[in-house]
């Protein structure tokens, strides 16, 4: 067991899905080894009454350890760094910031959920974390990046790998590390968390987002949490389901993008309508 918690150990809170998903790999070569006859006796890598007694939950630790993001002045910033990059790693990152979505709900999108004319993008409920369909009114900025994407007869996706297959999340992961080194070299501060101080990552710009609705809009909370696709309670999600509310989303986007943009250079409080 010392052998196994010693591969665990270092990364356990650092890297919590990570260690948590080795470990469980770990055991299930220990299982096999058993089984054919390399070794006997317990298995090492079990969690339940073993690692359990040892190692805080890694569901704890998920809720402990928030994704380092960009902070809300450096947003703007950020954007027009990225801009600056080629690739397709690059752009589905910025839609990723643009629509506030999670890296594989941009990773997986394909075409046939998008309407370009209406501004739409309709994430089936088996896509979604919370099993549920996701409206996404998508801004003229949003719209123009999908317009200007190279399409592919045979590749549904919107943002394919090279080889047509579906891009991890270690594309998007990758170009937020560059985007950090390239501002570290040329003698910035980087992009990195408020209070952790680490380089933020894809999913942080979630809670950039977040934070920025609640510092510097008036845009209802509720309404940002649909629109990260959280759990809410049921009135909240009938309410903001309807096509009124899925317009006022799309002024609550738009001005992010606005500031995302430097549109808002102003930084002015956004005050929603009705």
């Amino acid at each position: 067991m010392q052998d196994v918690l010693r591969v665990l150990e270092p990364i356990w809170q650092s890297k919590t899905e990570t260690a948590s998903r080795l470990r469980g790999r770990i055991e299930s070569v220990l299982s096999w080894a058993t089984v054919a006859g390399h070794r006997s006796g317990d298995n090492p890598a079990l969690w339940a009454g073993n690692l359990k007694e040892l190692l805080p939950a890694a569901e704890k630790m998920a809720k402990q350890d928030n994704q380092p993001a960009v902070q809300i002045g450096d947003a703007p910033r950020w954007l027009t760094a990225l801009r600056k990059r080629d690739g397709t790693g690059a752009r589905a990152l910025e839609f990723a910031a643009l629509t506030a979505s999670r890296s594989q709900e941009v990773r997986g999108a394909v075409w046939e959920e998008i309407d370009l004319d209406t501004g739409l993008w309709v994430i089936p409920a088996a896509r979604m974390k919370m099993d549920r369909e996701h409206r996404v009114p998508l801004t003229p900025e949003a719209v123009a990046l999908l317009e200007a994407l190279p399409r592919f007869e045979d590749n549904p996706l919107v943002f394919p790998a090279p080889r047509s297959s579906e891009m991890s999340d270690m594309t998007l992961s990758a170009a937020m590390k560059r985007l950090h080194k390239a501002d570290v070299d040329a003698g910035g501060p980087g992009f990195v968390d408020r209070v952790s101080k680490r380089p933020a990552v894809p999913h942080g710009l979630r809670s950039t987002f977040r934070d920025w609705v609640a510092e510097r809009t008036h845009f209802p909370g509720d309404m940002a949490e649909v629109a990260l696709a959280h759990k809410v309670s049921n009135a909240v999600e009938a309410s903001y389901r309807r096509g009124d509310m899925v317009e006022k989303r799309r002024a609550m986007m738009a001005a992010w993008a606005d500031y995302l943009t430097g549109k808002d250079r102003a930084g002015a409080k956004i005050v929603t309508i009705g």
